[in-house]
C-alpha cells in the first residue's frame, strides 16, 4: 500500500499527523527517507512534509545572541546566513559536507540528526557546539540536547508524534572558537571513517577555558568525550595538552570494523582528528573568526 502524502500549514497539524499513525515519518529534505523506502529498508504508511509550515525553513538569531534553525532549513542555506558562520563555521562546514551539493540543497541538519547514523557529518560538530533541539509533540514542547537525540543507529529517542522543530546553537562565547574535521577513503560524497567536531574557548591569557569535543563514526551514536574537553581546561593548548586530548578520545572510541576500515585504524585516527579539530578550533578562536 502506498503511503499517504500530507503537507500540513503548522506545527500542530504536522503532530496530529505523525502521531495517528504508528511508523509515520517526518520529510525535511527527504534525502535519507526517500532513498530508503525506495530500497524497501522503511516502509511508512504515511509522510509529513514539513517545509511548508512557517518558521521551520529558515535561520533566525535568538534575544540571547544565539540561532535557531529551523527543521526544514537545507544545508546550503546556512551559508547564506554571515553571522552563523562567523559565529560556529565548524557547524556551518560540517552541514555542507553532507553529500553533494544537489543533496545539501535539500537535506538539513535536523534530518542527519534524527536519521541517526553514527556516521553523520553535522552531529559531532553540533554536539561540540552545545547545540539543544526544541522537540514538539502531543504533550507540547520540550528541550534536549543535540547529543540525546541518537541513541542507536537509525533511532532515536523521539516519541511518536514528536518532531525536531528546530536546532539551536548558543551565542559564539568571546575568545571561542569551533571545528569540525573527518576522514573519509575518498574526498568527496563518502561515509567518514572518523569525524571529530572541538569548540574551545581561550582566555586572553591562553588558557583554555572550556572545551567540548565530539566524535562520529566510532560508536553505535557520536560521543561527548567529557574527559577530552577535560584534559585541555586550565591549560594551554600545547603537546602535552594534545596528547591527552588524543588519548581521551582512543579510550572512548568503540568503532567497528568494516569496509571503510579496522577498529584499530578508526581508533587511533579518532585520536589524530580529535587532536587536528581542536588545532583548528584554538586557531579561529585566537583570530576571532
Amino acid at each position: 500500500m502506498a503511503a499517504q502524502f500530507h503537507s500540513p500549514a503548522t506545527l500542530a497539524e504536522a503532530v496530529a499527523l505523525l502521531g495517528g499513525a504508528a511508523g509515520a515519518r517526518a520529510l525535511g529534505g527527504g534525502t535519507d527517507l526517500v532513498v530508503q523506502m525506495r530500497s524497501g529498508r522503511v516502509a511508512a504508511p504515511a509522510i509529513v512534509d514539513l517545509k511548508r509550515i512557517p518558521g521551520l525553513s529558515g535561520v533566525r538569531r535568538r534575544p540571547d545572541g544565539g540561532f535557531a534553525i529551523g527543521a526544514a532549513t537545507p544545508c546550503t542555506a546556512l551559508l547564506d546566513v554571515p553571522e552563523l558562520v562567523a559565529a560556529w563555521p565548524g557547524v556551518v562546514e560540517a552541514a555542507n559536507l553532507i553529500g553533494s551539493v544537489q543533496v545539501r540543497n535539500r537535506a538539513t541538519m535536523a534530518g542527519n540528526l534524527c536519521n541517526a547514523s553514527p556516521g553523520a557529518d553535522s552531529v559531532p560538530a553540533l554536539i561540540a557546539a552545545g547545540a539543544r533541539c526544541t522537540i514538539v509533540g502531543p504533550d507540547g514542547e520540550r528541550e534536549i540536547a543535540a547529543e540525546d537525540v541518537p541513541v542507536a543507529p537509525g533511532r532515536t529517542s523521539l516519541a511518536q508524534g514528536e518532531i525536531v522543530s528546530e536546532i539551536l546553537l548558543p551565542p559564539r562565547p568571546a575568545g571561542g572558537g569551533d571545528a569540525y574535521l573527518r576522514l573519509t577513503p575518498r574526498t568527496e560524497m563518502d561515509i567518514a571513517i572518523v569525524g571529530a567536531g572541538a569548540a574551545v574557548v581561550i582566555g586572553a591569557d591562553g588558557i583554555c577555558t572550556a572545551a567540548r569535543v565530539s566524535l562520529g563514526a566510532v560508536a553505535p551514536t557520536a560521543l561527548l568525550v567529557e574527559a577530552a574537553g577535560a584534559a585541555l581546561v586550565g591549560r594551554r593548548i600545547d603537546e602535552d595538552a594534545l596528547g591527552a586530548l588524543s588519548q581521551a578520545c582512543q579510550d572512548a572510541a568503540r568503532p567497528i570494523d568494516d569496509k571503510r576500515g579496522t577498529a584499530a585504524y578508526r581508533t587511533a585516527m579518532a585520536g589524530v582528528f580529535a587532536r587536528r579539530a581542536v588545532t583548528l578550533a584554538a586557531e579561529r578562536a585566537a583570530k576571532g573568526k
